[in-house]
């Protein structure tokens, strides 16, 4: 029987690669180059399933995705959440003291920015991280560095001159998992993230009178963000994370009166919170 295959954003060695096999260590990873593609495969039936980073707790939000997916059709099954560690790395020979630039992500180089201060490097945005390292370990050349994971300093042969370079100790990318299905988590089974996109009608105080629900009804939004849609400045379009699931009588409250404020309003995913959120909750004053 064939494997079941996910798809991620990047080359092999990504941290979306890591993602991949510690989530799905039966699935086949397969490398994409753009988070365009990444969806088109998943929508076609190419693959089963998408690895898609969203956040990071450093770097902030994978701006792309936000775009992507109110019109993409696919849904949230999971979230993941992967601690980064970033290792920095050049060809065999090369040392601290021959590396003059170092290739990355954007968001990977953003994570990383004392120890680029700290070696005066020039940094270069590249596509990915994975990518980058095999661009460097390809060129041998003793000047360039990249910043990646481990694994893709296994995979493309390069020497890691520094260990775990993250400015942030904490620095964690939060993913979610795509589906071209619609997969519910059960209500009453556990901690549920429920995650929507919205835009409110052209009324005064209109946000505030569609998130009055979710404070009267007790519903913690635990992430609310707003971009613009297709460039224009005037249509603003929000992308919300809640606790709870729309069957809960206190989500169904706050989401009638959501709804009653807004034009637009589409629920993307209803899936289990990870464990991994038990470790960044706030204590209460």
């Amino acid at each position: 029987m064939a494997k079941k295959k996910i798809i991620f954003q990047g080359e092999l060695g990504a941290n979306s690669h890591i993602a991949c096999h510690e989530a799905y260590p039966d699935y086949e990873p397969i490398p994409c180059p753009t988070f365009e593609d990444c969806f088109s495969a998943l929508t076609a039936g190419d693959v089963d399933l998408g690895m898609i980073p969203i956040e990071n707790s450093v770097a902030g939000r994978v701006a792309d995705i936000h775009h992507l997916m109110p019109t993409a059709r696919l849904h949230i099954i999971a979230e993941w959440f992967l601690p980064i560690r970033n290792q920095l790395m050049a060809p065999k020979g090369a040392s601290l003291k021959t590396i003059k630039t170092v290739q990355s992500h954007v968001m990977a180089l953003g994570q990383c920015r004392n120890v680029i201060r700290e070696l005066k490097l020039k940094p270069v945005v590249a596509a990915d991280t994975a990518g980058s390292a095999r661009e460097v370990a390809e060129a041998k050349d003793m000047t360039r560095a990249a910043i990646a994971s481990r694994l893709a300093a296994e995979i493309y042969g390069l020497d890691i001159l520094k260990e775990n370079v993250e400015d942030e100790a904490n620095s964690t990318t939060r993913f979610i998992v795509l589906s071209r299905d619609k997969r519910w988590a059960k209500p009453g089974n556990g901690k549920t993230i429920t995650t929507f996109v919205f835009r409110v009608r052209n009324v005064p105080a209109a946000l505030y009178k569609a998130l009055g629900g979710f404070a009267t009804n007790g519903v913690n939004m635990t992430k609310l963000e707003s971009y613009m849609v297709g460039g224009n400045f005037f249509a603003t379009q929000f992308y919300a994370d809640v606790e709870g699931h729309p069957d809960d009588r206190s989500l169904v409250f706050a989401l009638e009166e959501l709804n009653f404020f807004s034009k637009e309003f589409d629920i993307l995913g209803v899936y289990p919170a990870h464990s991994y959120r038990e470790t960044f909750k706030e204590e209460k004053d």
